[in-house]
């Protein structure tokens, strides 16, 4: 048995047709390989941010926490909002504190930071404080 080689002009090469689809598709396959990673190191980036952000808005929620009634009407009158902590190096924290009722207040403590991507993110922690102590809280994300 006669084996047949493959000349580039005999019957089994492949045409400037073929070799340009084969380009074509393989082009097309390293783009989406490549657009899918930074899709997938943009979410790993914001979940990183978020939580870093979340265990800021925690720790702030929690000094609240321990403040009274009287401390925290102080603060509320004094119309600071800016929340500092020194491991906070790229976000931006406030704080915000309103009247719900005579006996309640809400908290809303907003953290800011430029992800991966260059836009801007935030996320919200909003809890309502009554004077017998701390009731709720939620988080958003935008």
């Amino acid at each position: 048995m006669k084996s047949r080689l493959r000349t580039p002009t005999g019957p089994d090469s492949f045409t400037i047709l073929e070799v340009m689809v084969a380009a074509t598709v393989l082009l097309f396959a390293i783009v989406t390989a490549i657009t899918t990673s930074q899709r997938g190191l943009q979410a790993l980036d914001t979940a990183r941010n978020l939580s870093a952000s979340s265990q800021l808005m925690q720790s702030e929620m929690e000094r609240l926490r321990m403040m009274s009634w009287v401390q925290l009407q102080t603060l509320q009158q004094s119309g600071d909002t800016r929340v500092v902590h020194e491991h906070a190096g790229r976000y931006m924290c406030t704080r915000e504190i309103v009247d719900v009722r005579p006996d309640m207040k809400q908290i809303t403590l907003t953290a800011v930071w430029r992800g991966h991507d260059a836009r801007e993110h935030t996320a919200r922690m909003i809890t309502r404080y009554g004077r017998s102590g701390l009731n709720d809280y939620f988080y958003t994300l935008r």
